[in-house]
């Protein structure tokens, strides 16, 4: 028994370092890429993965050993879960749509013709404004 408890607790801790680990990284991203898009992944996948593995090691460790289920622990994962992928989403389009240059060796851009079709449609002078 004391063995399954002190492996249980060496797993935890590992789930918790390699968040700590990955927010580690996730900051180095922040910091040594070169635009806004590439920021905003690196602020996306690994920061928000880094929070999620800290948050569950914690919560697991409270469930396992002191048989206490946090509810805050719980909905935090939750709301990390959902918010920060969308909010890095909807900051590099809003970026995007505002004119901020990609980094000068980005080899594909698909929003360039979406966007383009958009603006010709939004511009020509048979489109029924009753439609609106």
């Amino acid at each position: 028994m004391e063995t399954i408890k002190i492996v249980g607790e060496l797993l935890f801790a590992l789930l918790i370092l390699m968040g700590a680990l990955l927010s580690a990284v996730s900051a180095y991203g922040l910091i040594r890429l070169p635009d806004v898009y590439l920021r905003s992944h690196a602020a996306a996948k690994s920061a928000t993965l880094g929070v999620l593995c800290v948050l569950s090691g914690a919560f697991l460790y409270f469930a396992f050993f002191l048989d206490h289920i946090s509810a805050k622990l719980l909905l935090g994962i939750v709301f990390v879960f959902m918010t920060s992928p969308l909010s890095a989403h909807l900051t590099g389009r809003a970026a995007y749509r505002s004119g901020v240059p990609l980094w000068n060796r980005r080899i594909q851009d698909d929003l360039r013709e979406v966007l383009e079709k958009e603006k010709a449609v939004a511009a020509s002078p048979e489109r029924d404004v009753t439609q609106e």
